[in-house]
């Protein structure tokens, strides 16, 4: 009888597991899988326009039996102020959401669920992309120890960042603004929600974080100032299209585009702390360095993922726990095992359309061409074979 029951509650315990490939709910997202398409800046969009090149790209990766229960787009500028490499994608003007609507209706006709992420990149850009030629934004006149992408005779070419100007304090609002826009623009491009990149040492994160955030007004100095734009970004896209199709990205601990704080655990805490009262569809958290090292640690001890989960759950927060940086199939089990709700798969995508199903069988894999990744044709891009 004992073991019979102990057989019992080992089948109840293997039921209970949560399976890469099965269908999950992420706020008003009902996904096909819990296998998502991370972000990827590919630099083809000239004009700052999605294209058809780009919806196919896509739509060869939305199959959710093949491919991706959930796409998050590339990043895509907020505004031109927000750009900060050549040929990314915007959403701030009426062409441009047009032009979106041919990668949403290319991506639904496959039957997969699409999310652009919205992007402002602060003081990770170049005057030769600002408008007007002026200096690029950041909550202070600090230059990122970072380079970032131009077009050259139709190959990219890494410079250094410009030096930035500190926004001022009368700029915010329209800031905030901008974030609002392009979550209604999304909607009205037929996309299912949107995610905001509060990561990788960005406009958002550059706030939040004490090294690049010197600011002595509302928005600098004490945890609660810096993440007061966050705060305000947030309530606004979820105010505009609701929580529930809203998704937010961090990386606590990445050195990413000069990211650096000495108090990542109680900063993050404090930060997923707010986000849990939003009802949001998911937190996307980037462990680690964000394409290097998952155990990189910034300050006197390791970060704690595990409290960090717990006080986003703690606040309230019910939305899917997205994780995200070197996943593989092995990685990934184990992760959903340990609590996670959705693996985000980055550059395993870029060379694998239908990624699903050689994760089923363990590969084999295509390799990605780096020489590629950023800017060109079909080449690299939508030229990768299925099994």
């Amino acid at each position: 009888m004992q073991i019979a029951n102990q057989s019992a509650v080992k089948n109840l315990m293997l039921c209970d597991m949560k399976n890469l490939f099965e269908p999950c709910q992420a706020g008003q997202l009902q996904l096909a899988s819990r296998i998502v398409m991370a972000p990827l800046t590919r630099n083809r969009a000239p004009n700052a326009l999605a294209n058809a090149l780009m919806a196919e790209y896509y739509a060869q990766r939305a199959n959710p039996a093949t491919g991706a229960g959930l796409i998050i787009t590339e990043a895509t500028a907020i505004s031109h102020q927000g750009q900060g490499y050549a040929d990314v994608p915007g959403i701030w003007s009426a062409e441009q959401v047009k032009a979106w609507q041919s990668v949403t209706d290319a991506v639904h006709a496959k039957g997969g669920k699409i999310v652009v992420q919205l992007w402002h990149v602060g003081r990770i850009s170049h005057t030769s992309l600002q408008p007007n030629g002026l200096a690029p934004v950041a909550p202070s006149a600090i230059v990122a120890k970072s380079k970032t992408v131009l077009i050259e005779n139709g190959l990219p070419c890494f410079v250094p960042t410009s030096e930035p100007r500190a926004l001022d304090l009368s700029e915010m609002p329209g800031i905030v603004y901008d974030y609002r826009r392009a979550a209604k623009n999304a909607i009205d491009a037929g996309f299912d929600g949107i995610e905001v990149h509060a990561a990788n040492g960005y406009l958002i994160d550059q706030f939040l974080r004490a090294d690049s955030n010197h600011r002595t007004d509302a928005y600098g100095g004490s945890i609660e100032n810096r993440t007061r734009l966050l705060k305000e970004v947030m309530l606004a896209v979820c105010q505009e299209i609701g929580g529930g199709r809203c998704g937010i990205r961090i990386s606590p601990v990445t050195p990413a585009n000069d990211a650096s704080d000495a108090t990542p655990q109680t900063l993050f805490e404090h930060v997923v702390s707010f986000l849990g009262t939003l009802g949001l569809a998911y937190v996307h958290t980037i462990e680690g360095a964000t394409g290097a090292a998952r155990d990189f640690q910034q300050g006197a001890t390791p970060f704690d993922y595990t409290a960090l989960k717990k006080a986003y759950q703690q606040s309230g927060g019910h939305g899917a726990w997205m994780l995200n940086n070197g996943y593989d199939r092995a990685l990934a089990d184990h992760s959903l095992a340990e609590g996670a709700d959705l693996i985000a798969f980055g550059k395993s995508f870029i060379a694998n359309p239908d990624l699903a199903t050689r994760l089923k069988q363990n590969g084999p894999y295509n390799t990605p061409d780096r020489s590629s990744f950023y800017g060109g044709t079909a080449v690299g891009y939508t030229d990768y074979p299925s099994l």
